[in-house]
């Protein structure tokens, strides 16, 4: 039942499974629907959710849900996208919290504002795009920021952030740690930079230069060759739910890749401009043998180890099992601790 309160249009003891890409079962003691600005100065104006716990919920795509959640659930339906400016150094687009990633970026291509291209079918929606860091084949957001408009949930503030402040790592960000929870996205910008210059540095894409003779693609070309790799590699979460990349890439220091070398030459590895190495956490995953194995009804999808999926029916505390058990094994073999992409809650 929906019930309207001070204009929030907010939903008592509300399933999450359809709000979550893995589809697993949890119900939120309230959810309410953020459309504005507006309206998430009204939840901290509430009486009742301003003091409350509260969970900001964005696509669901980078979320293992093992239990029900007693706080106050924020979806973020915040919408539209524009051009803010450009200059002869970028063009600045801006796009709202609730836009669908994907659909976003391919936006802006036909728009010829290219620069997201290689960020292509990342499931999810702009909103959680910083507090990830989100990153595909060489590039992350972080190489594309400009800046993001949020509310404090504490004071009902708003406020902006540069890049700086937003103290971004690899797949991390503020949002991850000091401003957890404390501060809600509502819009965010990006510098897309000109003259444009592709970013190829994959094998995967070097496969595709090389197959398709074309050495110098546009930035559709490479969109629509990600899109193709990212599908033949990925299930679609509308078909078996999963949550993407379930691993990070665990970067290693430049001795520690070669006792790697030394015992596994096939590794698949990326030396780092530091002199570090990141390994592929998928091709780790799969030299322990997880590739289509399951526990329960969770499961290592066929075509690609670094994802797990949902078989049908499972809960949180299967593929947290799966996911313990696999870390062991890694660690059990290569000495390295895998660290989970996805908020465990």
């Amino acid at each position: 039942m929906v019930e309207e309160r001070t204009e929030l249009q907010f939903e008592r003891r509300a399933s999450l499974r359809a709000f979550n890409s893995f589809g697993l079962p949890a119900v939120a003691a309230a959810l309410v629907r953020l459309r504005s600005e507006a309206d998430v100065k009204r939840v901290v104006d509430h009486p009742e959710f301003g003091p409350a716990k509260k969970l900001i919920l964005s696509g669901g795509s980078n979320l293992v849900l093992t239990r029900d959640v007693a706080a106050v659930v924020l979806k973020v339906e915040i919408l539209g996208r524009r051009l803010l400016r450009e200059t002869p150094e970028a063009f600045i687009v801006e796009a709202g919290a609730g836009e669908n990633w994907h659909d976003f970026v391919a936006w802006t291509l036909q728009q010829g504002w290219p620069g997201l291209e290689n960020l292509g079918l990342i499931p999810g929606l702009v909103g959680a795009a910083p507090v990830q860091n989100i990153g595909a084949y060489g590039v992350e957001l972080k190489d594309r920021f400009d800046s993001l408009d949020g509310v404090d949930l504490v004071t009902g503030r708003s406020v902006t952030l540069e890049a700086a402040q937003c103290a971004f790592g690899y797949r991390d960000s503020v949002f991850k740690h000091l401003l957890a929870g404390k501060t809600l996205i509502t819009r965010v910008r990006f510098r897309l930079p000109r003259p444009w210059a592709p970013v190829l540095g994959y094998l995967d894409l070097q496969r595709r230069v090389h197959d398709t003779g074309n050495a110098h693609p546009d930035a559709q070309t490479i969109f629509d060759w990600i899109c193709a790799i990212r599908r033949a590699k990925l299930p679609d979460p509308l078909q078996i739910g999963n949550a993407g990349s379930f691993f990070k890439n665990p970067v290693v220091s430049a001795e520690q890749c070669r006792d790697i070398i030394g015992r596994d030459p096939s590794v698949v590895h990326y030396p780092m401009p530091d002199g570090s190495a990141k390994l592929a956490a998928g091709w780790l995953i799969d030299a322990c043998g997880w590739k289509g194995k399951s526990i329960g009804r969770a499961g290592v999808y066929e075509r690609q180890a670094l994802v797990l999926v949902n078989r049908g029916g499972a809960i949180g505390a299967e593929v947290l099992t799966l996911a313990r058990a696999i870390q062991e094994s890694v660690y059990g073999r290569f000495g390295i601790r895998l660290e989970p992409e996805p908020v465990i809650l």
